[in-house]
Order: structure tokens, then sequence, then C-alpha cells
């Protein structure tokens, strides 16, 4: 789900999941993740996502090319964490899933918290927290 709410929040809590150990994509095609320089990559680009999450041009997560980018991702993380379980295609659709509902959800609760809050920005800053310590406590639960 946290790459419903934030795409590349979800490989850069992986990447520094395997780089620390927590999880074990070694001999899989995914282990180039557990490199420092993948998690490092990936962070950069979270932040940057979380920057421009907040431009009025940027569109909804529900468009195609965004929705399809957020199921990728999902899928995966999911995968990833399955290679860990020794389950890697029920972890891919499980963070396709995942992905799906994320996205949804999180579109709805945003639009809810902004019409609350009265802006977006405090419906923003709070979805980032929310993926970002989901990711923390999913991947440290390991």
């Amino acid at each position: 789900m946290v790459a419903g709410l934030r795409t590349m929040t979800a490989p850069a809590a992986i990447a520094w999941a395997a780089h620390l150990g927590w999880i074990s994509l070694d001999g899989s095609w995914l282990a180039f993740l557990g490199y420092l320089s993948s998690a490092v990559i990936l962070t950069l680009l979270a932040l940057a996502e979380f920057v421009t999450d907040m431009l009025p041009a940027t569109p909804s997560r529900t468009v195609p090319v965004q929705f399809a980018a957020r199921i990728v991702s999902g899928t995966l993380c999911g995968g990833a964490i399955g290679i860990g379980l020794g389950q890697p295609v029920a972890g891919s659709l499980a963070g396709a899933t995942g992905a799906v509902i994320g996205t949804l959800s999180g579109a709805r609760a945003r639009a809810w918290m902004a019409a609350s809050f009265g802006s977006d920005k405090p419906a923003a800053f709070t979805e980032d927290a929310i993926a970002v310590i989901a990711a923390i406590l999913i991947t440290s639960a390991l």
C-alpha cells in the first residue's frame, strides 16, 4: 500500500531493508537493491517525489501512467519481500493489490484531508509521513 501512496518510497524502503540485511535478495534478480548506491538513489528519487507531489501541475495518481507506476512499484516491492520469505509470486501479487488499494484509498483520504484542512499541503505532508512510517514499520518487521 505504501507504493500506492508514494511510488518511490516503497522501493527506497526495500533497498534500505536489503542493504541493512533485514531481507535477503542475494542470488535473485533484485539483488542490486541491496547495494548502498541503489538505496541512496532510490531515497533521492523518493525525496524528489515528495517535492513534485506538491506542485500544482503534478497529475493525479489515478491517471494511467501514474497508476501504472504505482502498480509496478508495488509489484516489485512485494516481490522483493516475497523473495525474502520464499514466496516471490505471492509477494508480487500482494504488492500489486496493495498498490491499487493504496492508490485509490490514498487519493480519497488525501482529498478528504485537504478539504478538512482547507489546503492540500498539510494533507500532502500527512500522507508523506504515513508512507514513510508505514514503510519503516513494514521493512523493520521483516
